[in-house]
């Protein structure tokens, strides 16, 4: 049966989507270690303490001196002492260079750092001394106070997400702990009477369900707290049950299946007796059936969570969650929605018949420097997105020759995000 249905852009949903999930912001914060603050997103600035580096230290192993004492190379000055990192010297002696180590602060008076590789120790009194074989520069091999950060500064902004390197940045400037907003609680479940799970014997007409898996570890690489609420019955009384209790636990319930035309899809009427949906055609390949609604929370506080239907074919589902609850995530932990830019590449195939809608290939990275294509598009092989590097990002109607440029979608950005 043929959908009447107008089909909505990609762009068109993603603004209803953005808008509908602004008044449901996450607003309730905590304060955890840095060292467990990996995937958090940020509910204030981080402001540094102090200066990094907080005095002027050397970046390589060798000897600290003053560049004018050594007017040609092949000068040859007493060591007057040696700096390990961590410890502080002495001012630097005129006419003497200091044995310095990587880190190691600058003494007053010392301007430039000679590499070790670049001098030869002589032997003598003391410390014995160092003949430079190469004419140094005022500021040679010095990391100045404060390079990297500025004491007042902001290294990290409100609404970012916690890398691996911003939390070595944050603890470069002290902070052990980090002011963050709480996981966003999503819940999931998928629809499906022919839906079996992994162990289990298949009876016949059964599929293992696939998207259970798929989704919740994008839901957590997305940083949520995940209620799986595992599959729920082709009935109407189930569907509606699964609903309510997944409102009540979570900000944001994501299903799988369900949202299509077919007699057996009860997610529609479900959501609209439990709430209110928006029943979107997209276009866009794959990934044409989308929901988009509330449903009511019962009890005292009420309110209501955030509900996103989504296709249940395999690769419709992984492509979908990218590009319509990423955005979604963002907006409620305040973080920026706008979609990737993406890279230009050159597509190494040909694209000869393209589909009316706007197409999201999976193509992987080739040894060329351009983009392979996978044989089978099809929204069934979830092959496909374990093989692609990531996905072109088609317009509708335009076909693709060897040699184009077209827009390229890194899935581990769009994972990340």
């Amino acid at each position: 049966m043929k959908d009447p249905r107008p089909l909505l852009s990609l762009d068109e949903a993603l603004a209803l989507l953005v808008a509908g999930s602004t008044p449901y912001a996450i607003t309730q914060t905590e304060v955890v270690s840095t060292f467990e603050a990996l995937g958090r997103v940020l509910a204030a600035d981080v402001l540094s303490g102090l200066n990094v580096p907080p005095e002027d230290n050397t970046s390589m192993d060798g000897y600290v001196l003053r560049a004018a004492d050594v007017p040609v190379a092949g000068t040859v000055l007493p060591v007057s002492q040696r700096i390990p990192a961590g410890h502080i010297g002495q001012a630097l002696l005129p006419g003497t260079a200091a044995r310095i180590f990587t880190g190691g602060q600058v003494p007053a008076g010392g301007d430039a750092v000679v590499m070790q590789e670049q001098c030869t120790a002589v032997a003598g009194d003391g410390l014995g001394r160092v003949q430079v074989n190469t004419l140094p520069t005022a500021g040679q091999w010095i990391r100045r106070r404060g390079e990297d950060v500025q004491q007042g500064a902001a290294v990290l902004q409100r609404g970012q997400r916690l890398s691996p390197q911003a939390l070595g940045l944050a603890a470069s400037v002290g902070a052990a702990t980090l002011t963050v907003l709480r996981r966003p609680r999503l819940a999931l479940f998928s629809t499906g009477d022919e839906l079996q799970n992994p162990g289990e014997v298949l009876r016949p007409g059964a599929i293992y369900n696939s998207n259970r898996y798929t989704l919740r570890a994008l839901a957590q690489a997305a940083g949520c707290e995940v209620i799986d609420l595992g599959i729920v019955g082709d009935t109407l009384a189930a569907t509606r049950a699964a609903l309510r209790e997944a409102a009540s636990l979570s900000d944001l319930i994501v299903t799988c299946g369900g949202v299509s035309v077919g007699e057996e899809d009860h997610l529609k009427p479900a959501a609209r007796a439990e709430g209110e949906l928006d029943d979107w055609q997209i276009a866009m390949k794959p990934g044409k059936p989308l929901a988009f609604g509330r449903v009511r929370r019962a009890g005292p506080g009420g309110g209501a969570a955030l509900l996103v239907g989504l296709p249940g074919n395999p690769v419709s589902a992984f492509i979908t969650f990218l590009l319509a609850v990423g955005p979604v995530l963002r907006v409620i932990q305040g973080m920026d929605s706008a979609s990737p830019a993406g890279l230009s590449m050159r597509a190494d195939f040909d694209w000869p018949r393209p589909d009316r809608r706007r197409e999201f290939l999976r193509v992987q990275l080739n040894t060329e420097g351009g983009l392979s294509l996978f044989a089978n598009q099809s929204s069934g092989v979830l092959t496909s997105a374990v093989w692609a590097d990531g996905l072109v990002d088609n317009p509708g109607a335009q076909a693709i020759a060897r040699g184009d440029t077209v827009r390229f979608l890194p899935l581990a950005l769009l994972v990340s995000r």
